[in-house]
């Protein structure tokens, strides 16, 4: 069986485990990971065939975080497993599109542990996710992405 430190499936072949392979040194280290990574998001301009596209899609990104995030701290506070998950993996992919990295990984790292049916024990990474949702945000408008863009409202006054 292929093997790599991250396995959906451990190699005992137990589909209920999910996460890295029992005796696995895997281990994320989102703090080595950059908050923003322009070379993934130029993947996404490439993969759109226009800047605008993926310019407005990281502007929305932005401009939607707090939203996106609220819903998520609801969600796990309240204990609802499948409106966290569903947000954990809009949140996972389009930070990855983006390239907000730091952001992916914690939000894969929270997803993980939702499938794992840890969701009380998920608040230090609900703050992490906060702190570096706002990096990301702050980082992006900040690049080239959206540096001429003149700041929206947040939905959320």
């Amino acid at each position: 069986m292929f093997s790599s430190d991250f396995s959906e499936v451990d190699e005992r072949g137990d589909s209920d485990h999910i996460g890295p392979a029992e005796g696995s040194t895997w281990k994320p280290d989102a703090d080595r990971r950059p908050i923003l990574d322009l070379a993934e998001f130029q993947l996404l301009e490439d993969q759109v065939g226009d800047p605008r596209i993926a310019r407005k899609f990281a502007s929305d990104f932005a401009r939607l975080w707090r939203v996106r995030y609220e819903s998520l701290a609801t969600a796990v506070e309240h204990g609802d497993e499948a409106a966290a998950l569903d947000t954990i993996l809009s949140l996972r992919t389009s930070s990855a599109m983006v390239g907000g990295v730091r952001l992916s990984v914690l939000a894969a790292l929270l997803e993980e542990h939702i499938l794992n049916g840890e969701l009380r024990n998920a608040q230090p990474l609900l703050d992490e996710i906060a702190e570096c949702g706002q990096r990301t945000v702050k980082e992006l408008r900040e690049s080239y992405v959206l540096r001429n863009e003149s700041p929206e409202p947040d939905p959320i006054s």
